[in-house]
C-alpha cells in the first residue's frame, strides 16, 4: 500500500515540469488519470527515432478529450468532480478560457486541490509572456552563479528550472494543500512558478552573499568550481573525477591518495594560492585513469568520485545495492524517491498510450456503466487495455 493510495489526481497534459510533478505522485501511490489532447502533437519541434519513452509519464492512465468542445468540458468536469488534484501546466488564463478554471472546478468540487504550474507564476508582467526553463532560472538569479570563472553563465540542464524548481515544488505545494484538506480545510490553488522555485533552491546563497561570504563573480567561491578541492578534474583516459574535499580532515585524505601529502603546497583556504592546488591536482589526476583512481579513493573519506554517464550510474555497485534504478519494459530509469518504510512505493508503469487503461480508471473512479457512455458520447476517448 503506498503512501498516496487512494487520492485520485487529474492532470491535463502538459510538457516539462506539470508532468513530473505529476511523476512524483504517481510514485507515491496516486491514482492519476492523464486527460490527453484527441489528436497527437509534436510539441517540442523533433520527433524520436522509433517508439516514444516517457519516463516522466508513467504510472498513469489516460484519456482522451477535445476540450474546444462544451461536450468536452462537462466530461472534464465530471472527472474534476470525483478527483482530489488537479494539475495543469498551460499559459496562465488559458484554463480560464475552457472554462476549466479554478473558480468553476472549485464551485463543482470545494475540497479539490488545483494546481498550476508556470514559469512566471499567475500574475506579474511576465505572466502572459513565452518562456523556457533557462529564462526562468536567468531571472531567479541563479543562472548568473553558474559557470567556470571568466567564462559565460553554464546551462544547468534544465534541473534548475523545470525539474527542481518546478515539478518539485509543484509536488511539496500539492501535499500540503492536501494535508490542509485532510484536517478540514477548504480547497485551494496551487501557484507554481519557476522563477520561484529557482530562487528558492539557492536560499543559501542569500544569506552567504549578505555576510560577504560570496562572490558574485562566477567560480570564484568554495562551491561554485573556484576552490580546486571542489572541481573536477581530467584523468588520463579523457574522463574525470568528481572532488569536494571540503572538510581539513577530508582533505588531508585527498593530498595523501595522490601522492601530494608531503608537497610544498599552499594551504587549503590559502585563495592566492589555488591556481597552484589546481595546477597540482590537475597533473596528478592526469596520470590515471578514472577506474584507477575509483579504485585508489576506494574505502576513503576523501569525497572523491567518478564522474560517471547516464548509462553507467545504474550499474554501479552502490545503486544496484540500493535498487536506485529500475527497468520497466526495458527502458531503464531512477527508481521512485524517496522511501518510505511502512508504505513503499511500487516499480511503475510504463506511461500509457493516449486513452489506455482509461476505462478502467473511469470505473475506479467511481463512474457507473450509463454515465461512462455518457462521456463517451460527450467525446471521452479511452481503450480497454
Amino acid at each position: 500500500m503506498s503512501v498516496l493510495r487512494g487520492i485520485r489526481v487529474l492532470e491535463f497534459e502538459a510538457i516539462g515540469p506539470a508532468p513530473f510533478g505529476t511523476m512524483l505522485l504517481a510514485d507515491m501511490g496516486a491514482d492519476v488519470l492523464r486527460v490527453n489532447r484527441a489528436l497527437e502533437a509534436d510539441d517540442l519541434g523533433f520527433k524520436s527515432q522509433g517508439p516514444k519513452v516517457d519516463v516522466v509519464g508513467r504510472g498513469r492512465r489516460s484519456v482522451t478529450l477535445d476540450l474546444k468542445s462544451p461536450e468536452g468540458i462537462e466530461a472534464a468536469l465530471a472527472l474534476v468532480e470525483r478527483a482530489d488534484v488537479l494539475v495543469e501546466g498551460l499559459r496562465p488564463g488559458v484554463m480560464e478560457k475552457l472554462g476549466l478554471g479554478p473558480e468553476t472546478a472549485l464551485a463543482r468540487n470545494p475540497k479539490l486541490v488545483y494546481a498550476r504550474m508556470t514559469g512566471w507564476g499567475q500574475d506579474g508582467p511576465l505572466a502572459q509572456r513565452a518562456g523556457h526553463d533557462l529564462n526562468y532560472v536567468a531571472l531567479s538569479g541563479m543562472l548568473s552563479a553558474i559557470g567556470p570563472a571568466g567564462g559565460k553563465p553554464v546551462v544547468p540542464l534544465n534541473l534548475v528550472g523545470d525539474y527542481g524548481g518546478g515539478g518539485m515544488l509543484l509536488a511539496v505545494g500539492v501535499l500540503a494543500a492536501l494535508l490542509n484538506v485532510q484536517r478540514g480545510g477548504a480547497g485551494q490553488v496551487v501557484d507554481a512558478a519557476m522563477v520561484e522555485g529557482a530562487a528558492q533552491l539557492g536560499a543559501v546563497f542569500w544569506g552567504l552573499l549578505s555576510m560577504n561570504m560570496w562572490r558574485e563573480g562566477r567560480g570564484s567561491n568554495i562551491i561554485d568550481g573556484g576552490a580546486p578541492w571542489y572541481n573536477t578534474y581530467e584523468t588520463r583516459d579523457g574522463q574525470y573525477m568528481a572532488v569536494g574535499s571540503v572538510e581539513s580532515r577530508f582533505y588531508a585524505q585527498l593530498l595523501n591518495k595522490l601522492g601530494l601529502a608531503g608537497a610544498d603546497l599552499p594551504r587549503q583556504h590559502d585563495r592566492k594560492g589555488w591556481p597552484v592546488l589546481r595546477e597540482a591536482f590537475t597533473k596528478a589526476f592526469a596520470t590515471r585513469t578514472r577506474d584507477e583512481w575509483t579504485a585508489v579513493f576506494e574505502g576513503s573519506d576523501a569525497c572523491v568520485a567518478p564522474v560517471l554517464t547516464l548509462a553507467e550510474a545504474p550499474a554501479h555497485g552502490h545503486n544496484r545495492a540500493r535498487g536506485s534504478f529500475v527497468e520497466v519494459d526495458g527502458v531503464v530509469q531512477p527508481a521512485p524517491a524517496p522511501r518510505f518504510s511502512g508504505t513503499p512505493s511500487a516499480i511503475p508503469q510504463r506511461a500509457p498510450e493516449r486513452g489506455e487503461h482509461g476505462l478502467q480508471a473511469l470505473r475506479d473512479w467511481g463512474f457507473d456503466a450509463q454515465t461512462i457512455e455518457l462521456l463517451r458520447q460527450q467525446g471521452l476517448g479511452y481503450a480497454r487495455a
